[in-house]
């Protein structure tokens, strides 16, 4: 766990990144704000009170209108991450509310510095109490309606995100299809009982998986027990074809089962091992395929015994469609330390192994 995620823990993991850059920015401008009302004369030419004045307030802002705002997420029915924003009153009056009520906060923490009262500052000079305090107001709200923007423009970037991922995910099963159809001509021909049984498990196949896109696309959510129940279909299928050759184990702890992944996203990297690591083998080989926590990260392996590749050849893999879809779903899962990572190991005559590590976010067993 990086010190961002233990300092920010009680904030959802995908909001964290989000948060703490923007405290970053708050806390650049509020410094250039301390040093012109130092300039200025604001507060007693003092730079010490300027800075804490500045920053107390600045902190106040930002805590009540940020994360205060993400922890009462479900309470404002917000549920879109990772801003966790909404056009809505109950969000603008949420907002309105922290400007003011952290204003109010961060100049008694200074006042409590200095020893004095700024609100005296209202029977001295109500013109100058009233235009400092318009100004930090309107800082804040430019904040507000800045943070809003990127916010904004995150969320069509997410959109797009899954747009492409979505046309990759149609791209992907006929992909598979075609490759079954072409394998299920050759068994007609060959052996007819076990074109029949392959026919079969298609069938269960195309149906679970029609089930699973159905409930993916109405609840917005694929768990790895679903990736792995689907992926155990198609081994199943698989399995028919080429006989006591392809032989294969799915294990996961409990615990990791209810965890989020990508819809067909081990796939392609078992139709991968298939293909090319067991089936030019004569004697066909093993899948496995793991699922365990690593620190911060789920990861999950596919492992296979088969011929194996050399460095050329591993090189050319990393890009080919298989592979190329799997990169790009695994890159959309985070950002930065947080992001997902691909690595694949090889060694002819020796197998291969493709390591996914994704972001770990435990769900709530129910």
């Amino acid at each position: 766990m990086t010190t961002l995620d233990t300092l920010l823990h009680w904030l959802p993991a995908d909001s964290r990144v989000g948060v703490a850059r923007r405290l970053g920015l708050v806390w650049t401008v509020a410094f250039f704000i301390a040093v012109y009302q130092w300039l200025t004369g604001s507060q007693s030419g003092r730079l010490d009170a300027s800075l804490v004045y500045s920053y107390a307030i600045s902190t106040c802002i930002w805590f009540l209108c940020d994360p205060l705002r993400i922890v009462l997420r479900r309470w404002y029915r917000v549920d879109s991450g990772p801003n966790y924003w909404q056009h809505a009153p109950r969000i603008w009056l949420h907002v309105a509310a922290g400007v003011l009520l952290g204003y109010i906060a961060g100049t008694f923490i200074g006042d409590a510095y200095l020893g004095r009262s700024t609100w005296e500052l209202f029977t001295i000079s109500p013109q100058r109490f009233w235009g400092f305090w318009l100004s930090t107001v309107l800082l804040a709200l430019g904040f507000t309606v800045y943070f809003n923007e990127r916010g904004k423009a995150e969320e069509l970037q997410r959109q797009a995100t899954e747009a492409r991922l979505k046309l990759l995910e149609t791209q992907l099963e006929p992909h598979m299809l075609f490759n079954t159809l072409a394998n299920l001509r050759v068994l007609i021909q060959t052996d007819p009982p076990r074109a029949v049984a392959m026919l079969d498990r298609l069938g269960d196949y195309l149906r679970a998986t029609l089930r699973g896109s159905r409930t993916d696309a109405a609840a917005g959510t694929h768990t790895l027990a679903d990736e792995f129940s689907r992926l155990n279909d198609y081994l199943e299928l698989m399995a028919v074809r080429m006989g006591p050759r392809l032989r294969h184990t799915l294990q996961a702890p409990d615990d990791l089962l209810p965890h989020p992944v990508p819809p067909l996203l081990l796939q392609p990297l078992v139709e991968n091992a298939v293909r090319h690591g067991l089936e030019p083998r004569v004697a066909g080989g093993q899948i496995n395929v793991t699922a365990r926590q690593d620190g911060p990260y789920l990861l999950i392996e596919v492992i296979d015994t088969g011929v194996g590749m050399e460095p050329p050849a591993l090189a050319s893999a990393d890009g080919g469609f298989g592979l190329a879809q799997v990169r790009e779903r695994v890159a959309s899962l985070g950002s930065g330390s947080s992001a997902g990572q691909v690595q694949v190991l090889s060694h002819p005559g020796m197998g291969t192994t493709v390591r996914l590590k994704l972001p770990l976010h435990k769900p709530t067993i129910p």
